[in-house]
């Protein structure tokens, strides 16, 4: 029986952050380093979130679990791979996976062994000050055009959060939640959180 020979892994020298490269290529990599694929580039995340990024993530969670325990969608948190296809759902023609900090999916048939396949329902970006804009404007562009149908944008060095709604294929943003306000979803009604509660820390 003939052996077939499975395509060697690629280690950081084997790339460079100039190059253009597929979900195909994002298998074979073996590096520690924290990357997204955005439109076929390499972008580097922080090695370890700040413990300041960690605290709103927590914070987050205890407002998002309780609520989605008694739903039939599944939240998850990152590291978690989502797929986003374009022309094709092959290895070879996925050009961009995010790893969102919270992402919300209710439908099974996107899930797989290896993420989700398609637009998470709703996705929290909690940025940190290594994002760049130009990431961040491809993001939200990625995820206005797959479909993501509620989008949150937490900023911790502002203490503000903003909220886009998919309406007619473009995001309507709804106006700033600074302190003293309260996120509300509009996708899902009764997740709510305060924004002070958010940002709350020990430290």
């Amino acid at each position: 029986m003939e052996t077939v020979q499975k395509p060697p892994l690629l280690t950081e020298p084997d790339f460079n952050y100039s190059g253009n490269y597929t979900y195909a290529d994002y298998l074979r990599w073996t590096i520690e380093e924290r990357i997204e694929l955005i439109r076929g580039k390499i972008f580097r995340m922080s090695p370890a979130p700040s413990w300041g990024h960690q605290a709103v993530s927590t914070n987050l969670l205890n407002a998002f679990v309780p609520y989605f325990q008694e739903k039939p969608c599944q939240l998850f948190t990152a590291p978690f791979d989502v797929r986003f296809p374009r022309k094709s759902k092959k290895d070879k023609d996925i050009i961009t996976v995010l790893q969102p900090d919270l992402c919300v999916i209710c439908d099974p048939a996107k899930m797989d062994p290896r993420g989700c396949l398609g637009a998470p329902d709703l996705v929290v970006e909690i940025l940190s000050p290594g994002n760049t804009r130009k990431e961040m404007k491809l993001k939200y562009e990625i995820y206005e055009e797959s479909g993501v149908q509620e989008y949150w944008v937490v900023i911790p060095e502002a203490h503000v959060c903003f909220i886009y709604v998919l309406e007619a294929g473009k995001y309507r943003a709804l106006p700033p939640f600074p302190e003293g306000e309260v996120l509300k979803s509009v996708l899902f009604p009764g997740l709510e959180i305060e924004v002070d509660a958010v940002f709350k820390s020990k430290f």
